[in-house]
């Protein structure tokens, strides 16, 4: 019996974890490195937006039902241009059959990151296939058993890609996003806003009970001011920002800002190190596209690494097959969150028609509805994903 494939993967964010665990399911022996300890990668203050093409892989990944208590389910996404005064709505019934008879239907989940990564870890430290090496300094020189594959997850300065002397673009946005939690009042917590607005797109995500994620998009120079204000003075200019329904009541964690850009890794791989989730792709948070793009960079991986473990595909040739398959999904998602944010982020009267007609459109006709959502949900091209299927 031949003995199993071997993968090094460099970063146990929730997208390394991921890949480890799916690798192992596939039936491959995994090291998973990171300089920084358990406690430190859990500690990290932010929410994410999963949406059904991520809620597949897990439950294809038998994780579904651990991280479940932990996620906020919404049922509606409002979509709202302000400086138009105009905007849609989506709700489960745009998913389309049979998403939408689910008697657990959603269009989306909410789900913080300190839970997520405790199942993650909890997982992995259980799994015999998984080595952890977490907040252990990189191992200098060869490796005595060299990987049949190394799988670079290790973020948007990814130390890896750097390694391989692989180079990107990026594009730096002139707007930077804030992230804070609040309390709110007027916002159902089965609601999830999208609010256009000339100084950048904001979004509204529910955590439960009232309480609300925000990423707040605008001007670098103004993150930082708004950053540094007391909570009084923060609410009130939160509060001036907002539609007159949702009213902010209290602060629930400090502000914090960080730059937002643009990055697509020249390449996906060189020879057996291939790069998945922000070490090759970043956008613009706008529409929660980031962790469920990086998701399905893990869910091609996991069906190409099946068939090489199975002897029907060599681990050499995992590479080419996965940016092959990767590549249009990247730069669809990419030219779609970046169009959307310059087209409304702005009060450019040539533009202002196109936004009203697009926004009519999206309010009166339902399929057009269901084709946006189903690219928020699966991405641009969601049949190329079926062409790595196991037979």
């Amino acid at each position: 019996m031949p003995s199993r494939l071997h993968a090094r993967v460099n970063g146990a964010g929730p997208t390394g974890c991921l890949c480890a665990l799916a690798l192992a399911a596939a039936g491959w022996r995994v090291d998973l490195h990171d300089p920084l300890g358990p406690g430190a990668l859990r500690s990290r203050s932010r929410a994410y937006a999963f949406t059904h093409s991520s809620e597949r892989l897990l439950r294809r990944l038998a994780l579904w039902n651990a991280l479940a208590p932990h996620m906020v389910p919404f049922r509606h996404l409002r979509l709202r241009d302000l400086a138009l005064g105009r905007g849609a709505d989506f709700g489960v019934g745009d998913l389309g059959e049979p998403r939408a008879e689910r008697p657990d239907g959603a269009v989306g989940w909410i789900g913080l990151h300190q839970p997520l990564m405790t199942a993650l870890l909890d997982r992995l430290a259980a799994d015999p296939a998984v080595t952890l090496h977490l907040g252990e300094p990189p191992a200098a020189g060869r490796q005595a058993d060299p990987p049949d594959l190394v799988v670079a997850a290790d973020g948007p300065d990814s130390p890896t890609r750097a390694s391989l002397g692989v180079g990107c673009w990026r594009i730096p946005y002139r707007q930077a996003c804030l992230t804070v939690q609040v309390g709110l009042r007027g916002c159902g917590d089965d609601e999830a806003w999208e609010l256009l607005r000339p100084e950048g797109p904001f979004a509204v995500l529910p955590l439960g009970g009232g309480q609300f994620q925000l990423v707040w998009s605008a001007p670098a120079e103004r993150c930082l001011r708004r950053q540094g204000l007391p909570g009084s003075a923060f609410l009130d200019e939160l509060a001036g920002v907002l539609p007159d329904d949702l009213q902010p009541d209290a602060l629930l964690d400090p502000p914090r800002s960080f730059p937002v850009a643009l990055l697509l890794a020249r390449r996906l791989h060189r020879g057996r190190t291939l790069l998945v989730g922000e070490s090759a792709h970043r956008c613009h948070p706008v529409g929660g596209q980031g962790l469920n793009l990086c998701w399905r960079d893990v869910e091609v991986l996991q069906r190409l690494a099946e068939r090489a473990a199975r002897g029907r595909l060599a681990p050499r040739r995992i590479g080419a097959a996965y940016a092959w398959r990767r590549w249009p999904d990247l730069i669809l998602t990419l030219l779609a969150t970046d169009l959307l944010v310059r087209v409304f982020s702005n009060r450019l009267v040539p533009l202002l028609p196109l936004r009203r007609l697009a926004l009519l459109g999206l309010a009166r006709l339902s399929p057009l509805r269901r084709l946006v959502l189903g690219v928020m949900t699966d991405g641009p091209l969601p049949a190329a994903r079926q062409l790595d299927t196991v037979r």
